[in-house]
């Protein structure tokens, strides 16, 4: 049976929903205060994460914590006015970060970037963005020969467990992969099955234009103008009020914002990030992520896209220097680093839960309602494959994976 829907959120969770619901006959309304793919989608590093297996945890070394506490690793920064707020989250999440929880975690959640990749790779095509893609991967260089060789025992438990594919390489297999590396690494890994993005906020647009080709609908308006009526769910936009029966929520960060007031109070926190475009004197052949220092070096059509860890801060603080200057030594160690191309940086939000899964399927207490937010640092990568998912249950349809794992009712009611 068609039905209206309104998906609020158009990065690349609410554009591959809107897709998928329309694929299935539904008469769907996109709306978003900017254009698609000009927040979180397009700050990352243009990565569809294929080998991310295993979601991040909470760093439980004691030599690892004292280094984030203090801000002696660009991998992860924190403000520390906003620690208060934070630590009944953070706490929350340092519990299902234990070896065994989070081995749980990541049973459910391989399952869903088990399909990231296959379920781009139909879009790509029809939205016409070969151009933007290559499937060749990524690479991890390690400074150090213990980290080295614990990359590449990790590169392994992944391969034996989940089926993924990678080649070590020594410090001179990845020098000559690399010649614009300038630093002599101890080696490196090669996730062979990843695919790369040169433009992600293009990606994105281009999924949204696919989407408009195929008849849906696109406006600029106000989540937070959302009312529940009679019939169904009201929304504000620039056409007038627009009404549905049903409404999907895939606001990423902002999610909490809409929800808390319906009351629904789920473990919601983000990790800000940051990226700039340089000049360089020589293009990588790929991504190169320095893995002992948690940057990300990522050619990108706009120049050398630099990109952080996570800054654990409130979303609307202001933004600090220290984590991007961080990044920015260690790039210009690993390569011959130009001038910038932006005056100044990019900043955006993750959308995290505590126990690190994402949020898909209906709210508890308002029908009509339904979630999808809370992907981390991988919403690029999972937005068609969750989209797939919400969509299915949407349709009461048998789920194309366990959604169990990835409902609100986990949190309770």
């Amino acid at each position: 049976m068609t039905r209206s829907v309104i998906v609020l959120g158009a990065g690349m969770v609410g554009v591959s929903t809107a897709l998928h619901l329309q694929a299935r006959g539904h008469d769907v309304l996109l709306l978003d205060r900017k254009a698609p793919g000009r927040e979180t989608s397009y700050g990352n590093a243009g990565l569809i994460q294929r080998e991310a297996v295993e979601p991040y945890p909470l760093p439980r070394e004691p030599a690892d914590l004292l280094q984030h506490a203090f801000g002696l690793n660009a991998a992860v920064s924190y403000h520390w006015r906003a620690l208060p707020s934070l630590l009944p989250r953070l706490a929350a999440y340092w519990y299902h970060s234990s070896p065994k929880r989070h081995a749980r975690i990541s049973r459910d959640w391989s399952t869903l970037i088990a399909h990231a990749t296959s379920e781009h790779a139909e879009w790509i095509v029809s939205a016409g963005a070969q151009d933007l893609v290559k499937e060749s991967g990524f690479r991890l260089a390690f400074r150090h020969a213990q980290s080295y060789a614990k990359g590449v025992a990790k590169a392994r438990h992944y391969h034996d467990t989940y089926g993924v594919r990678f080649e070590a390489l020594d410090s001179d297999a990845l020098s000559a992969a690399e010649p614009a590396l300038q630093q002599r690494f101890a080696g490196g890994v090669h996730w062979v099955d990843p695919w790369a993005v040169n433009d992600p906020g293009e990606l994105v647009a281009r999924y949204a234009a696919l989407y408009q080709r195929r008849g849906g609908r696109l406006v600029s308006g106000d989540a937070s103008t959302l009312r529940q009526t009679s019939h169904g769910w009201q929304v504000i936009t620039a056409e007038g009020p627009q009404q549905a029966s049903d409404v999907v929520v895939a606001l990423g960060p902002w999610a909490d914002d809409l929800i808390r007031p319906l009351g629904y109070h789920l473990p919601l926190f983000v990790k800000r990030g940051y990226h700039r475009h340089y000049q360089v004197e020589r293009q990588l052949e790929m991504a190169v992520l320095c893995a002992d220092d948690g940057v990300m070096l990522a050619p990108m059509s706009a120049g050398l896209r630099i990109t952080t860890g996570a800054e654990l801060a409130l979303r609307d603080a202001p933004p600090s220097p220290v984590q991007l200057a961080m990044a920015e030594k260690v790039a210009a160690r690993a390569l011959a680093l130009g001038a910038p191309l932006e005056a100044t940086p990019w900043i955006g939000a993750r959308p995290c839960t505590t126990d690190m899964k994402p949020v898909i399927g209906a709210a508890a207490r308002h029908p009509g309602l339904w979630f999808n937010f809370g992907h981390a640092h991988q919403g690029f990568t999972l937005g068609p494959a969750s989209g797939r998912l919400l969509a299915d249950l949407f349709d009461s349809q048998t789920p194309f994976i366990k959604a169990e794992p990835f409902a609100p009712a986990r949190f309770g009611a």
